[in-house]
């Protein structure tokens, strides 16, 4: 009995996450704000990416805006706002991923009208993140090479449900003894329908073709 109740509620969290997640969506849309989801683990380069891509749309003209996850702290999000965008702080205490309650919170604290794409920045965990789905338009999942050649085997589910996959920091593979087309051949496996793009975000590789896979 213990083990249905648990199955069932877990089944209301979930389900609960997606109706507030397709409010969010709704929320966004109706702001003309296009919005991306950033997954990876800590230290893969997702801050890096997300300012870079900042930098990029700001020469454009548009204006961007970004939400930091953290269990605590608030490093990346001083990033952010260091670069002269409108930023919201998460600190998720001890739950490891983002969830969309959150998100509508922090959407609250932002400047919609004045946003034209909103980066989301996960927790940095490739397992808790891939059952909460925020409201983004797209989720980008973001891998380095220097977490080994096997962690896209080790954690399947993140890259299935992902839009785009980084594989990152292909400059240290030498380095690291890991071949990218290994991870790149895993991916590609289980998620056929995803843009895998080879990048070292800290020279600019791979930069524009994220910037066209995203459509900025």
């Amino acid at each position: 009995m213990h083990k249905v109740v648990t199955v069932d509620l877990e089944k209301d969290i979930l389900a609960e996450n997606r109706r507030i997640a397709d409010g969010n969506r709704k929320h966004l849309e109706d702001h003309s704000i296009v919005a991306f989801d950033f997954l990876g683990a800590i230290g893969s380069g997702k801050t890096l990416i997300i300012e870079k891509l900042t930098d990029i749309l700001k020469a454009k003209g548009k204006r961007p805006a970004a939400i930091a996850g953290d269990v605590s702290g608030d490093d990346d999000y001083t990033r952010f706002v260091a670069h002269g965008i409108p930023a919201a702080n998460i600190n998720t205490g001890k739950e490891c991923h983002l969830d969309a309650h959150l998100v509508d919170h922090a959407l609250e604290d932002l400047p919609l009208d004045d946003i034209d794409y909103l980066f989301i920045e996960n927790v940095g965990n490739l397992v808790c993140p891939v059952d909460f789905p925020l409201g983004s338009n797209k989720r980008i999942v973001v891998i380095s090479v220097t977490e080994g050649d096997d962690m896209v085997r080790k954690h399947p589910a993140i890259f299935a449900f992902s839009d785009v996959i980084i594989i990152n920091k292909v400059d240290l593979a030498q380095a690291m003894e890991v071949d990218p087309k290994i991870l790149e051949r895993d991916a590609r496996r289980i998620n056929p329908g995803a843009k895998i793009i080879m990048m070292d975000a800290r020279h600019g590789k791979g930069m524009d073709e994220l910037v066209s896979a995203l459509g900025l």
